[in-house]
């Protein structure tokens, strides 16, 4: 058995306290299982707040999807899961070097590279001294 990360990381970043996050999760906890290869995340700002303060999530839901260190998307989503659906089958029918080029494709997808890169963000946290 292998300790390797799956290819995709999704996370959505939302709030308790929203009513529109409260009624996307369990679709989103849906997708999760018709992609059992990725990784689901559901992150609320507050209580996450010490790995999201910057990311600057001011509507709900915000997600997050990466191809391993790629960032492929950030930033609000309307709160329909086939929305969600059809952005993730595009994405996984993408090559890994398709991925690359559509990620780095715009000056503001390029930022995301290293300013929403959440694999990075969560190794830190998990380092030995993080806080």
């Amino acid at each position: 058995m292998t300790d390797t990360p799956p290819e995709f990381l999704i996370a959505c970043l939302c709030a308790a306290w929203c009513g529109t996050c409260r009624d996307y999760r369990a679709g989103f906890d849906a997708l999760a299982a018709r992609f059992p290869e990725a990784r689901f995340l559901w992150l609320d700002v507050e209580d996450d707040a010490e790995l999201l303060d910057d990311y600057e999530v001011e509507t709900f839901p915000t997600l997050l999807i990466q191809r391993h260190e790629t960032v492929l998307f950030f930033g609000t989503m309307l709160p329909h899961h086939d929305l969600l659906q059809r952005t993730l089958e595009s994405f996984h029918a993408q090559t890994p070097d398709e991925s690359r080029h559509y990620a780095h494709a715009d000056s503001l997808r390029r930022s995301w590279q290293n300013e929403r890169n959440l694999r990075r963000a969560l190794a830190e946290r998990s380092e030995p001294g993080a806080h």
